[in-house]
């Protein structure tokens, strides 16, 4: 073959070969990298690598270059993601319930290609994407891309938002299109949310990302902006469990002391925490979106947790708890 043959792309596929055959527990020598050039049609001198080698060095790839017994080899040392880092971010695709199993295996296979040959193994052992409930909608995607543009252009968006029937088709939830002003995205609960204002309700509201479909940019300019000066999106997660809406209130809890981890896993280190004059018992007020999602959350912890205050919230869960005892 002709030396000038695919000299051009040297660089490109010396690069590739650094990346994906060498990493902290795998060198190569210069023998070893000459063959994987010829590999793609690439004469190369020894003299010439060297200077490739730093040119590469100059671009911000690690080239280590080492003596290692009788032979001298080369290894990228700190790459763009460590691999604790790649595997952190396969499991959170994995976990996503908004991505796609599709989208999912093809993310993790293109985050594999950022590793070695042989990191990408440990990635690959990961891979467990089926069977889990993922989203069905493909093209989230875009609508999340869509919601980011509209942000950045300050202007309103209308979509369909939809829901589950009986024959498991989805179907819109009214006859026209929700319109809003989208201000933040927000994951929670493994799932993909739209945080806008609704000029009609004069109030923010959430939807889930996976279920909005045939989204389109007005003419028009967000409002709500004051609704958002001083949001807490954080907190905004906090007291809505499940991302199930309710009226603000101030609940007072009760609760056994070996549950004092659950609440601060649940509402934050920033509550108050009072000890009660029954030992082995503390108090504690939260600011909850009063929901069925709360209540049921306050029944899953049993015996150990009241709801002292205020009393309308009291009485509330109590009817609750006696409508589902008539069930039974």
């Amino acid at each position: 073959m002709p030396k000038g043959a695919n000299q051009k792309l040297k660089l490109y596929y010396l690069s590739r070969i650094m990346t994906e055959k060498t990493d902290d527990d795998h060198c190569i020598t210069m023998a070893e990298i000459q063959e994987y050039l010829e590999g793609y049609g690439i004469t190369a001198d020894r003299k010439s690598l060297y200077d490739d080698l730093e040119a590469l060095r100059i671009l911000g790839i690690d080239v280590i270059g080492e003596k290692q017994g009788r032979n001298f080899v080369y290894h990228v040392g700190e790459k763009q993601f460590e691999i604790a880092e790649l595997k952190l971010l396969v499991d959170a695709i994995q976990s996503s319930k908004f991505i796609t199993e599709k989208k999912s295996n093809e993310l993790i296979k293109k985050l594999t290609g950022l590793a070695s040959e042989y990191e990408a193994q440990q990635l690959k052992r990961q891979v467990v994407v089926q069977g889990r409930v993922k989203t069905m909608n493909e093209s989230i995607y875009y609508i999340v891309d869509d919601i980011h543009n509209a942000i950045s252009n300050n202007r309103q968006i209308r979509f369909d938002y939809l829901r589950w029937n009986l024959n498991k088709e989805m179907e819109s939830r009214k006859d026209r299109p929700y319109e809003v002003s989208p201000w933040s995205l927000m994951w929670d609960d493994e799932n993909y949310y739209l945080i806008a204002y609704d000029a009609v309700d004069d109030k923010i509201k959430h939807y889930r990302v996976d279920k909005m479909r045939n989204i389109e940019l007005t003419e028009a300019k967000r409002v709500g902006r004051d609704h958002f000066r001083e949001f807490d999106v954080a907190r905004y997660a906090r007291m809505n469990f499940g991302m199930f809406g309710g009226e603000e209130v101030k609940v007072r809890l009760r609760f056994r002391n070996e549950l004092v981890g659950v609440l601060l896993d649940r509402f934050g280190k920033d509550i108050p925490i009072k000890r009660t004059a029954d030992e082995g018992w503390s108090e504690t007020s939260v600011d909850v979106a009063l929901s069925d999602q709360f209540l049921g959350w306050i029944f899953s912890l049993g015996s150990d947790i009241r709801i002292t205050g205020p009393e309308d919230v009291v009485q509330k869960f109590a009817r609750e708890l006696a409508s589902v005892s008539e069930m039974y």
